[in-house]
């Protein structure tokens, strides 16, 4: 399977409604940023990275992947995924000028395209390849029910809504006030009941002192975990909070590399781990995570089900993993869509990742990559 070419492209997928906010970002579009891999016998694979959906930044990352990484993989055999992924990780230069972000980014996009077309060359959906199903089943909990943008009395019906639709699980944001967040909070328990979990996600907003008074309201509410709840990078505040609250701590989407996850390990920092493989190096740089949290008995909550699509083969596949996040803006733009059913994600049966762009999806919603 040698590599004869390789295409970035860019797709800008409306999200739900006109605008959705969180406690840091508001956006409109989410951002399919990504790598078309083409082989001498005329194999394609596809793999992307998400982004807020600002075209100048997306074609940072197109660029990485058109003049950075695409020069190194021509000839070269699609099928050494490994290998690849630490020639383009390890590449002198591009470490020289940024171990994560935009090249990373590039990476992820690239190595998700491999692992895509190495599981079509063996003809399988990608979880088979990733040692086959693990799980019957794999949770889906809503989140796109939960936006700080999202009026009280709307939060509440929508909350009630996907219990209706048979989610057990579902996630708000935080982020916004103390006072508001507990009175949002309370308001979806009652509404819910206790049978379903519920977790809330601060996008690393607040500071410690913050986190530290709003668990203590937030306690009673028998919270599922509070994802990001300070700056992504701040392990040891991430360690006091965990040892100061009954509520577990959850993060992830954040962290670019293996290592960054290491330092939470090792400081007890994290109760759930949610890697993303379109913010690492892809697939194979997530495994070694997945690997990392089994091994200190932590459950893994891939970031963004189905806004990555290749997160619902993972959760087939690696035992680590318990559930996943369901956000179906972009579900629809593939040819094998990550579908929920009474929720429960659907287990994959194409060829692949699930990555490969509908014709339509390509038509209408593609921009320009420079």
């Amino acid at each position: 399977m040698k590599i004869r070419s390789v295409e970035p492209f860019i797709l800008h997928v409306p999200v739900t409604g006109s605008q959705i906010a969180d406690s840091t970002h508001t956006i409109t579009h989410w951002g399919v940023v990504g790598a078309r891999i083409e082989t001498e016998d005329g194999l394609v694979g596809h793999g992307f990275t998400g982004t807020h959906a600002h075209l100048a930044s997306d074609q940072l990352v197109t660029r990485c992947i058109a003049t950075c990484h695409a020069p190194l993989l021509i000839g070269e055999d699609a099928g050494d995924v490994h290998r690849l992924w630490r020639k383009l990780a390890r590449d002198p230069a591009l470490q020289w000028v940024g171990r994560a972000g935009i090249t990373t980014l590039s990476l992820a996009a690239i190595d998700v395209a491999l692992w895509d077309l190495k599981a079509k060359a063996a003809g399988v959906p990608l979880w088979k390849l990733l040692g086959g199903q693990v799980r019957p089943k794999v949770r889906a909990y809503n989140t796109d029910i939960g936006w700080l943008s999202i009026a009280d009395d709307q939060l509440v019906a929508g909350a009630r809504r996907a219990v209706d639709d048979g989610f057990t699980g579902i996630k708000i944001k935080v982020g916004s006030s103390v006072d508001r967040d507990l009175r949002r909070l309370e308001a979806v328990r009652e509404a819910i009941g206790p049978g379903v979990t519920l977790a809330i996600d601060g996008n690393g907003k607040w500071d410690l002192a913050t986190c530290l008074r709003f668990c203590r309201g937030a306690e009673p509410f028998d919270v599922f975990w509070f994802e990001e709840p300070l700056w992504y990078d701040d392990v040891k505040g991430h360690a006091q909070l965990a040892r100061a609250t009954r509520i577990p701590v959850a993060l992830g989407e954040q962290l670019y590399t293996a290592d960054a996850f290491s330092e939470f390990f090792a400081q007890q920092a994290i109760h759930w781990v949610q890697p993303d493989v379109t913010r690492m190096g892809g697939i194979t740089e997530v495994l070694q995570v997945c690997e990392a949290a089994h091994a200190f008995r932590l459950p893994v909550a891939p970031h963004a089900g189905d806004m990555s699509q290749v997160h619902v083969h993972l959760s087939f596949a690696h035992p680590a993993c318990e559930v996943l996040e369901y956000i179906p803006w972009i579900k629809d733009c593939f040819t094998e869509p990550a579908e929920v059913v009474d929720g429960h994600f659907r287990l994959p049966q194409q060829p692949g990742a699930g990555t490969t762009p509908t014709a339509a999806a390509w038509q209408t919603l593609r921009r320009p990559t420079e």
